[in-house]
């Protein structure tokens, strides 16, 4: 599974929610297709990668990087950077984890500074179910990706909350599956079940509090959209068990370590010798400090795909045949 299928998994997830409380589809959409384009090669372990190799010049932040690329980056327009997005839609980015009471980022400040984006309030209630949908999407399949490649079986999971019950039930229907016709059909049980929990809370929480306007939806001081009380629990659980046993086995911690030294190698030469990246980009160096140096190698590294990053590291360090 890589960062474009989760995020499609996502936008259909966000899209069926925001279609059944009658929302606006197109928005729930589009906040959840951008809402991790700025995450670099390797996920957060590139991300953690970059934030320490950018210590000394603002560090780096994945959220942060997302909004860089759709107001900044994208070069689309005659007269303008960035995409010719909606109010809501950046906002809804922005946001779509909540308000943003803690230290703002400048990409964020200087948009709020413009925009008025009221970071202390609460997005919309298309970019609430973004975020439902992004924790569905990944919990959900992440299941899928940890079985399939034999980090967890389903005896471990058969005693989680949800789990055990969505297993036996589908062996009650259809009895012994084979692993990949299992592996869908749990991950699906299990995306109807978080959405359809989200869907009843969610328009329980409406009705509470009645609100008229968009701005009700800012203003309500919590979240509109959200899990019931146990459903959370749920969802707890299930990140727990795969934090422990997915996500930190040891052969995930074998290629984070491998990857946050390839990129951030790949950083520190590329700052050190920038007469090796593309053209283009070395266009943008021009006259910049080195603070600003550092930022659009940033922005170059964490455009790269994974397969990219390690293609560019072994045209630069020689590691495999000699590529141009």
């Amino acid at each position: 599974r890589t960062r474009l299928t989760h995020s499609l998994e996502v936008a259909q997830i966000a899209r069926t929610m925001a279609r059944a409380l009658r929302l606006n589809e197109d928005i729930a959409e589009a906040v959840a297709l951008a809402h991790d384009l700025g995450h670099p090669p390797f996920g957060h372990a590139g991300e953690t990668a970059l934030n320490e190799v950018m210590a000394d010049y603002g560090g780096f932040d994945h959220n942060e990087q997302s909004v860089r690329v759709l107001t900044l980056l994208e070069e689309r327009y005659a007269r303008f950077n960035g995409l010719n997005l909606t109010f809501e839609t950046i906002d809804g980015v922005i946001k779509h984890n909540g308000p943003m009471t803690d230290e703002v980022r400048p990409t964020i400040a200087a948009l709020d500074k413009d925009w008025g984006l009221d970071l202390a309030l609460w997005p919309s209630l298309e970019a609430q179910l973004a975020n439902l949908s992004d924790d569905i999407a990944y919990m959900s399949h992440d299941f899928d990706d940890a079985l399939r490649a034999g980090l967890i079986t389903i005896d471990q999971i058969d005693a989680l909350p949800v789990v055990g019950a969505v297993l036996r039930e589908i062996h009650n229907q259809h009895g012994n599956l084979s692993m990949g016709r299992l592996t869908h059909e749990l991950t699906r049980r299990l995306i109807s079940y978080f959405v359809q929990d989200a869907l009843v809370n969610t328009t329980s929480r409406l009705a509470d509090v009645k609100p008229e306007t968009a701005e009700d939806i800012r203003t309500a001081g919590q979240a509109l959209a959200g899990h019931s009380g146990q459903a959370a629990e749920e969802l707890a659980a299930l990140r727990s068990f795969l934090m422990a046993y997915s996500w930190r086995h040891y052969k995930v911690n074998r290629m984070t370590s491998k990857s946050k030294k390839q990129l951030a190698a790949l950083f520190d030469r590329l700052l050190s010798e920038t007469n090796l990246m593309p053209t283009e980009w070395q266009d943008k160096l021009k006259d910049q400090t080195r603070a600003e140096k550092a930022r659009t190698i940033a922005d170059y590294v964490a455009s790269m795909t994974d397969r990219y990053a390690l293609l560019e590291y072994e045209r630069i360090f020689e590691t495999g045949p000699i590529l141009v």
